[in-house]
């Protein structure tokens, strides 16, 4: 494939003769690789949502890939003394902001205050980070090390399933949205 910059070198100077050779799929893409490329040189970004959840995959991804890099941090540390096995906590983080993309807050029960001397309900759980954690209750050996090579395996295991099935989520989003680009190019 044809570099960005190339192309649209070569488009501004024939802009009917350089995308005849290519198929539908591919002009589209190119275009909007193009458009892409000439906003961002000229320091204007131009955002394209796929999805309303595009950016919740996004940062579902990153915290995965924080979750592998502590797993692997705990494997590798089996041997260290007195070594402790973190984790990382993120589902809150991603239920609260699923729930403001999709507009879930007023499905809330709201607890009644039904006398002014109530305690009032107060949010335990700062949900604007995820939470990192010590992951204890596993036997220590006699070095003073909890970490239990059958428990990390089995979530990288977990981690890596739930990493790929994100991955192919945004895949199906990203085929849905090039699938309108190719339609809508069809109409014209």
């Amino acid at each position: 494939m044809c570099n960005v910059a190339n192309l649209l070198i070569l488009n501004q100077a024939h802009p009917q003769t350089i995308l005849t050779n290519y198929s539908t799929q591919e002009k589209a893409n190119m275009e909007l690789k193009m458009l892409i490329f000439a906003n961002s040189s000229k320091g204007v970004f131009m955002s394209v949502e796929i999805s309303r959840t595009h950016d919740l995959i996004k940062e579902a991804l990153d915290f995965r890939a924080a979750r592998q890099d502590m797993i692997s941090s705990n494997i590798a540390n089996a041997d260290t003394p007195f070594y402790r096995p973190r984790d990382i906590s993120f589902e809150e983080v991603l239920r609260a902001k699923k729930d403001a993309i999709m507009g879930a807050d007023n499905l809330k029960l709201a607890l009644a205050n039904t006398n002014a001397s109530h305690i009032p309900l107060s949010d335990e759980k700062n949900n604007s980070k995820p939470m990192l954690f010590f992951r204890d209750g596993h036997m220590a050996r006699n070095d003073g090390n909890s970490v239990d090579l059958d428990v990390e395996t089995t979530e990288m295991s977990k981690n890596s399933i739930m990493f790929n099935a994100l991955i192919q989520a945004n895949k199906k989003d990203k085929l849905i949205f090039m699938s309108v680009i190719d339609a809508s190019s069809k109409l014209q």
